[in-house]
């Protein structure tokens, strides 16, 4: 199936590795210009040689996407070397993970400056010549605790959860101009960030990080974890012309996990 992405100028956070990484190959595969994003120069290297392979081009920035002056300049060096942003992806790591009670108030502030503002900020650079060029696509990648709380994850939850509504918000005032926009749930994929979580866990319950991993896929009806190529490539769908007529949405992939009905 063609996408219809060819040529296409795709911005992705935080793509060093795990699910943003994920993105930016899985777009590049579909012939988009990529410009990818991360804390360190090294890793950002791997991916930026691997997106290479596939013949686009890349743009490369090291970027704390918590900083707001690093956003802006990640924004102004893609357009300077790729031309007008048409796809936007935002993502991040993982906020401090507790129970409320053991959480600080500079917790939940780091949280929102790293969870919330980076796709506000984001979002609020690209639109303007998305509307004004009549095309765009923007995916928020946040997390199944937005539609199934985690007591471990209270911030997250709580961030992801806005992020949904700042999602259907967003999208309806832009769909008139063909701006879709969409968020991406994950549910428990092999990434660092799981095996981070696996580690709190073990530790809390006095197990083997091995341990809380096997029982973790018990609770997934498909029985196993998700593979970060598996929620790339639903992203590039949603990214392209085959996905016109859906905005608003907060999509899971999750292997089934959550149980809600809606």
């Amino acid at each position: 199936m063609d996408l219809g992405l060819k040529g296409r100028v795709a911005m992705v956070a935080a793509s060093s590795k795990g699910l943003g990484r994920a993105a930016a190959v899985a777009l590049a595969t579909e012939g988009c210009d990529v410009s990818i994003c991360g804390r360190h120069e090294d890793t950002l290297e791997e991916v930026r040689q691997q997106l290479a392979a596939l013949s686009v081009r890349t743009s490369v920035s090291v970027c704390d996407v918590s900083k707001a002056e690093d956003l802006q300049r990640w924004y102004d060096k893609t357009r300077s070397e790729l031309g007008e942003v048409d796809i936007l992806v935002t993502n991040t790591g993982g906020p401090p993970a507790a129970k409320f009670l053991a959480l600080e108030e500079a917790q939940w502030s780091e949280g929102i400056e790293s969870t919330l503002m980076n796709v506000v900020r984001l979002s609020k650079m690209v639109l303007p010549s998305m509307q004004q060029r009549k095309w765009g696509r923007i995916v928020h990648i946040t997390s199944l605790v937005a539609k199934q709380p985690v007591d471990l994850l209270t911030i997250s939850s709580t961030l992801r959860a806005g992020l949904s509504a700042l999602t259907k918000t967003m999208s309806n005032q832009v769909a008139a101009d063909n701006v879709l926009v969409n968020a991406l749930l994950p549910g428990h994929i092999l990434t660092d960030r799981q095996t981070h979580l696996a580690e709190v866990r073990a530790k809390e319950q006095n197990k083997s990080v091995e341990q809380v991993k096997a029982e973790g896929v018990q609770v997934i009806p498909m029985r196993r974890y998700g593979r970060p190529e598996e929620v790339g490539e639903v992203i590039a769908f949603l990214c392209s012309e085959r996905a016109s007529y859906l905005t608003g949405v907060s999509l899971q992939v999750d292997g089934g996990i959550i149980q809600g009905s809606y």
